[in-house]
């Protein structure tokens, strides 16, 4: 099959080496130069998926993986069209979708009769049928469901582990048209393998959700429940710190019995997919006020913390406060919506330096984040946890020469390692 995927990113690029990798002819487009210059070359132009480098360099070497910045051209040449590019939302929560219709354009100038067009970035419900088919048919002059066939197929897998998520969790595809879900649900059938999930109501595979709405809404409704659900943990923390409980034993003991799933509080949400969808949610249906209420809740923690650091140490006005971590998640090197930002931003407002430590990024890299960055030796007077680095389960006050207070954001450090230092944790 011939098969192009538009947008190399840390979701295309991994999809396009999986199909690569069992025979198909793939072309990946992406509107950097430098990307394509590296996929070309074979080398992986981010860190940190597994697998990537190995599996990226055998398909560009044996030649079933090309990549171009013409996303005409890698349609033109296609079958099979997986689009995976970034929907984000504006100040105001609301979708910015000048990256997709940019690329839809571009799909409905160089699609041809038959071709198979899938949409797996995540988008409001009812996208698909009402805003990208009717632009491609409109440029294309084909019809959907006899010249076209567009089904959404949201991807549901964590950056870092792609491709074992590819075979752990069921494709949910959803068409516009029985015929397009057809194809669309054979196209996953041959580029995907799935491992036996025998915890499911149904076999492991591709999953047919009877219309691109009920995917688009599969897709918002698992990760806005893990909002929701964080949310609520975060709100058990606050009250338990308030009461001198273990909110970790707490949620050990409920997830015990099972119809409890609570998950972790934590310093801050961040991320490309936990902090965004719940807004394109929010856009499909604005009286969802547990959804915004969730929300507001996980934006305010940064600030609890460092109202809470305040307190312990007697002010911050004029101190130095290492918050450790610039990555949203450990061992990832990407600082969407990471908590970073909104820490740095508090301790400021409080007077205190804040400086910035992450073992993935350089000096530069974070003065290009607008961070001050921190060195392990560096004195400083407290410190927060943002990130679950390991190296951070190795660090002490030698790390932090001056320390007197550390505040752990997501329970990863140990405080036996921390001998003459105030250690707190979000939850106790």
């Amino acid at each position: 099959m011939r098969i192009a995927v538009i947008g190399l990113g840390k979701i295309g690029l991994p999809l396009a080496v999986q199909y690569a990798g069992l025979g198909h002819s793939v072309v990946g487009a992406d509107i950097n130069p430098d990307v394509v210059a590296l996929v070309k070359d074979g080398r992986e132009p981010f860190p940190g998926e597994h697998d990537l480098a190995r599996r990226l360099t055998l398909a560009a070497e044996s030649g079933v993986l090309q990549a171009t910045v013409s996303t005409e051209d890698a349609v033109a040449r296609s079958d099979a069209v997986v689009v995976a590019v970034p929907v984000i939302i504006g100040s105001g929560g609301e979708p910015d979708f000048s990256f997709m219709d940019g690329a839809v354009k571009a799909i409905g100038g160089a699609v041809h009769a038959g071709t198979l067009v899938c949409f797996e970035t995540t988008v409001p419900i009812g996208t698909t049928r009402n805003r990208f088919s009717p632009a491609i048919e409109h440029r294309s002059g084909l019809v959907e469901g006899r010249d076209l066939f567009t089904v959404f197929s949201p991807e549901r897998v964590l950056t870092g582990r792609v491709f074992s998520d590819l075979r752990r969790y069921p494709k949910l595809v959803g068409g516009l048209t029985p015929t397009g879900a057809a194809r669309g649900c054979a196209f996953y059938e041959s580029v995907l393998e799935f491992d036996p999930r025998p915890d499911l109501p149904r076999p492991n595979g591709v999953w047919d959700l009877g219309s691109a709405e009920a995917a688009e809404f599969a897709k918002l409704a698992e990760t806005t429940y893990r909002d929701v659900n964080i949310a609520l943990a975060n709100t058990y923390a606050a009250y338990a710190e308030s009461q001198g409980i273990d909110v970790y034993a707490v949620i050990e003991a409920c997830n015990s019995q099972p119809y409890s799933h609570i998950h972790q509080p934590g310093v801050a949400v961040g991320g490309h997919c936990i902090p965004v969808y719940p807004h394109l949610y929010l856009s499909n249906d604005p009286t969802a006020d547990l959804v915004r209420t969730a929300r507001a809740v996980n934006d305010a923690v940064p600030a609890r913390v460092v109202e809470r650091l305040s307190t312990e140490i007697a002010g911050l006005a004029g101190k130095t406060v290492a918050v450790l971590g610039a990555a949203y998640r450990g061992g990832v090197k990407e600082t969407a919506f990471s908590g970073v930002f909104p820490l740095v931003e508090a301790l400021v407002d409080h007077g205190a330096r804040a400086v910035v430590h992450d073992p993935l990024f350089s000096d530069e890299e974070l003065l290009g984040l607008g961070l001050t960055a921190f060195h392990a030796g560096e004195p400083a007077d407290a410190a927060i946890v943002q990130a679950t680095h390991a190296d951070y389960q190795d660090w002490g006050p030698d790390q932090v020469p001056g320390i007197t207070c550390l505040i752990d954001g997501r329970a990863w450090t140990d405080p036996v390692r921390w001998p003459g230092v105030r250690h707190l944790v979000i939850g106790r």
